[in-house]
C-alpha cells in the first residue's frame, strides 16, 4: 500500500531545499462569463483569460540562514516527490506577495508565506 501514496514532499527554492509544513496552490483559470442580451436570458458562454498561480508555503524558521524573503522576486520553486513519487511540480517567476509568523506552545515557529507565479509545470 505505501507504494501507491507519495509520502514526503521537498520543496527547493533556487536550488536550497527548506523545511515545509505545508503547501497550498490555487489556480484561477481567469475565464469570464460572457453575456449577451437573448431571447432564452442565458449566458452565451465563457470567454478565455489569464491564469493565476497563488502559493501558501508554510516554512519553518532556522535558528541561522534564513533567506530574505521580501527580496524574492522572480524565484523558481519546486515540489519534488520523494521515494520514486510519478510528478514533480515546477512553478517560475514566483514572488513573494504577503508574509507573517506564527509561534505556538509546541512545534516549530513557522513563516507563513502568500507566493504568486507565472506559470506551472507538471512534469
Amino acid at each position: 500500500m505505501s507504494d501507491i501514496y507519495v509520502g514526503q514532499i521537498v520543496l527547493s527554492i533556487n536550488g536550497v531545499d527548506y523545511d515545509v509544513k505545508s503547501v497550498d496552490d490555487t489556480v484561477k483559470t481567469g475565464r469570464v462569463v460572457v453575456r449577451t442580451m437573448n431571447r432564452a436570458g442565458k449566458a452565451k458562454g465563457t470567454a478565455a483569460g489569464m491564469a493565476e498561480y497563488e502559493l501558501r508555503v508554510s516554512v519553518a524558521i532556522p535558528k541561522t540562514g534564513e533567506p530574505k524573503w521580501e527580496a524574492m522576486v522572480d524565484a523558481k520553486l519546486t515540489v519534488e516527490p520523494q521515494d520514486g513519487g510519478e510528478l514533480r511540480e515546477t512553478w517560475t517567476g514566483v514572488s513573494l506577495v504577503e508574509m507573517g509568523s506564527k509561534y505556538a506552545l509546541e512545534g516549530e515557529a513557522v513563516r507563513d508565506l502568500t507566493l504568486v507565479a507565472l506559470n506551472k509545470y507538471s512534469e
